[in-house]
């Protein structure tokens, strides 16, 4: 009984409906903008008056102090990957969030520590290097707080494009654990020093609440989940089998499979307990819909990773992170649906396809006629349910679609009133983008998550 219980509350949660899959985005704006209001209100309340060039200078350090902190939180949070936030709003779209949150908070960051040193130094007629010494070893928490904010700038550079294309997806992942420390050195700083924390009690409790909260989501949704669910669920590699060149399908089963509530569409971070795949979780889309029994992703060699994956053994165990994603049925607004797949990208819009209602039709990219993986099965999905599907590829010539509203409208008449999962590499992505906005499909029928995440 206890377990029926269980899996029922599970199922719950990870199915939003539509009307709360649409309001939390919403919510969740309101909030973040909310609480950079309630920080501002705090800092204007402390504010009685502000003299001159050195009081104008701390002021405005003070603010963008309190703003860089609780931007912090913000981020953190953003990426704790709690599901009410990722079935709905997006793995990809918090992803985006994030890293937009993140320009702004290292330049929060900067100013708070330029802004602060000069306006003291005005303050006390000194030299700017002299100030910035002074603050380093006298004040409190500030040699901690320092170490803090070079690892802060050093996880923007490595966040950068051009330098994460230079990296792995590993070294890049693991680098990024370094805003926790930072967070956490920077932290003691604000209310040692913060003249709007000292002496205020009331104020000192927010910070506490606010920053324990999100270090409580992170804790147990990045951590502690995780290895609760391996532990529930002791998944295990069944069989390994080719798909196409440089593709497989992998089949994991475990206990109580039905209990992990994943829908089409999603993915999870897979752990693989074999050597050299181990000290890392990589995301793959699930390639079928979950049946209680088995797991199925297809992974394409694009590096060492998915590249190590083909060589699994039966019986290696496996940790998975998730579901996550919100690329479901849940997103649709309309009875008809339009399926855009470009190359790997094919593997969660191949269990959509399977599982969509009403009216569906799939148009699939790939290099070569090889490529296309899971042909057969989509194959057989269209006929068993009287869909469309459309291959296209770059040779030959004969059999190649141009990505354009044109040839969109040409293959599917109706787009324009048709929901539309979009899936595959960013140049593809980016052109269907372009191509579904000249055939008039509103923005809000267009569905996608990043092929790069």
């Amino acid at each position: 009984m206890a377990d029926t219980t269980y899996a029922a509350d599970r199922r719950r949660r990870a199915a939003p409906s539509r009307p709360v899959a649409r309001v939390v985005p919403l919510v969740a704006q309101l909030i973040v903008w909310g609480g950079a209001a309630a920080v501002v209100a705090l800092w204007w309340s402390d504010t009685t008056a502000v003299v001159g060039p050195a009081g104008w200078l701390t002021g405005a350090g003070r603010i963008t102090g309190l703003l860089a902190g609780y931007a912090c939180a913000v981020l953190l949070a953003l990426m704790a990957r709690v599901p009410v936030l990722d079935h709905t709003i997006g793995t990809d779209r918090l992803a985006r969030w994030h890293a937009m949150g993140g320009r702004y908070t290292i330049g929060l960051a900067l100013a708070h520590t330029l802004l602060i040193i000069w306006g003291y130094a005005l303050t006390g007629s000194t030299g700017v290097v002299h100030q910035s010494v002074t603050l380093v070893l006298n004040y409190p928490e500030m040699l901690k707080a320092t170490a803090g904010f070079l690892l802060l700038v050093l996880t923007a550079v490595v966040s950068a494009r051009a330098a994460r294309r230079r990296i792995s997806y590993e070294v890049w992942h693991y680098l990024h654990f370094a805003t926790y420390l930072a967070v956490f050195l920077a932290f003691g700083h604000q209310l040692a020093n913060g003249a709007d924390f000292v002496g205020n009690r009331p104020a000192q409790v927010a910070w506490y609440v606010l920053y324990l909260g999100v270090a409580a989501l992170v804790l147990w949704y990045r951590f502690l989940a995780p290895v609760r669910s391996a532990r529930r669920h002791r998944l295990r590699v069944a069989q390994v089998r080719p798909e196409a060149p440089g593709v497989v399908s992998v089949y994991l089963t475990g206990d109580r499979l039905d209990e992990l509530a994943a829908r089409p569409g999603q993915f999870f971070r897979w752990r693989f307990l074999a050597p050299g795949l181990w000290w890392t979780a990589s995301p793959y889309s699930l390639s079928a819909p979950a049946d209680g029994h088995f797991l199925r992703i297809t992974v394409k060699a694009l590096g060492t990773h998915s590249a190590a994956v083909a060589r699994l053994a039966p019986g290696t165990r496996v940790w998975p992170e998730g579901p996550y994603g919100s690329l479901t049925q849940a997103r649709s607004r309309s009875a008809k649906s339009l399926l855009l797949a470009g190359g790997i990208g094919i593997t969660p819009l191949r269990a959509l396809f399977q599982t969509l209602p009403g009216d569906t039709a799939l148009i699939y990219w790939a290099r070569r006629p090889e490529d296309l993986a899971l042909r057969g099965e989509l194959d057989a999905i269209a006929a068993a349910r009287g869909a469309r599907v459309h291959y296209a590829v770059d040779a030959p010539a004969a059999y190649s679609v141009p990505l354009t509203a044109q040839d969109l409208t040409r293959l599917v008449p109706d787009i324009a009133a048709r929901d539309v999962f979009l899936c595959g590499p960013p140049g593809m992505t980016t052109a269907a983008l372009g191509a579904l906005r000249d055939a008039g499909v509103p923005r809000r029928s267009v569905h996608h998550e990043s092929f790069a995440l």
